[in-house]
């Protein structure tokens, strides 16, 4: 299990330099807002976060 875990913490830091460096600082923020509202189950927040995450990808 903790190889497991161990995994998907690179894969998540990974993901997050990724889109750092492909989209810069707005699509790391987006990224932030779209995990939260997931978390917190606030559909607002991560609505916000899923737009800017595809106006990013569409630009």
């Amino acid at each position: 299990m903790p190889v497991l875990a161990m995994l998907f913490a690179v894969f998540v830091v990974a993901f997050e330099e990724l889109v750092e460096w492909r989209f810069g600082v707005a699509g790391v923020f987006a990224l932030v807002l779209l995990s939260i509202g997931w978390h917190a189950k606030n559909v607002t927040c991560s609505c916000v976060g899923a737009v800017v995450l595809t106006l990013l990808l569409v630009h």
